[in-house]
């Protein structure tokens, strides 16, 4: 899915930009609202020619027009896709004002990186969001994790981790296969509080890895340089 972000604080924008590329998304950055409308006019363009899903994802305060002029001008042209404003005003005026001036979604900042996906997923018609996945036992290659007694186990070997490892297990689990951005995973298993620039999932991994990796001839947890962690068996030969 193709991602338009429309937002002037450098910090979040880059933030969001590396964490949205590493969830696999098309982005397309632009940091003033005579941008963001033109690139959002491009995008439009685009998705009529190959139906493919595209949001907009809009800050409401930029520095030469607001988001709310910019996303009433984009419906007064016509364009439907789908639009996502970012606000630190929550207020329940300003979210009705937002939604009314054409904005199909509004959210309120700070954010946990996780609803951000979860909304994005909706309004591009993917389906539901990531979730987990039903039932007692998670296993991959001889790795087992048991959910109801978070216990876990590597062959014939338990496995003593931390809650906070167990979480960070059970989530890789869940998925086997697929890449966990750090921002997934510092949303998912800290929370939205936890600052985005710490190395809190790095230190983890390493941790993880030592006690499930080490001392075993098939790694189950494999690094993507600058894009995340994946947990899954090995390929057979």
């Amino acid at each position: 899915m193709r991602l338009l972000i429309v937002e002037d604080d450098a910090r979040v924008a880059d933030f969001l930009e590396r964490g949205l590329r590493a969830e696999g998304y098309h982005v397309t950055l632009a940091r003033r609202g005579d941008e963001g409308l033109r690139a959002a006019r491009a995008l439009a363009r685009d998705a009529a020619v190959d139906g493919a899903p595209a949001v907009i994802v809009l800050d409401v305060m930029l520095p030469d027009m607001s988001g709310l002029a910019l996303c009433e001008t984009l419906r007064a042209e016509g364009v439907s896709l789908p639009v996502l404003m970012l606000s630190a005003l929550g207020d329940t005026e300003d979210r009705v004002g937002g939604l009314r001036r054409g904005a199909d979604d509004y959210l309120v900042k700070p954010f946990a990186f996780e609803e951000l996906l979860a909304r994005l997923e909706a309004l591009g018609r993917r389906g539901p969001a990531l979730g987990p996945v039903r039932g007692r036992r998670l296993v991959v290659d001889d790795l087992e994790l048991d959910r109801e007694r978070m216990q876990a186990r590597r062959g014939e070997r338990p496995l003593t981790l931390t809650a906070r490892e167990l979480a960070l297990l059970e989530l890789l689990m869940t998925h086997p296969g697929r890449l966990f951005s750090r921002e997934r995973i510092l949303a998912t298993v800290w929370g939205e509080h936890q600052d985005p620039l710490t190395n809190v999932v790095d230190v983890y991994i390493r941790r993880l890895r030592s006690k499930i990796d080490d001392g075993h001839p098939r790694a189950l947890i494999h690094t993507v340089r600058g894009l995340g962690y994946r947990l899954e068996a090995p390929a057979t030969p």
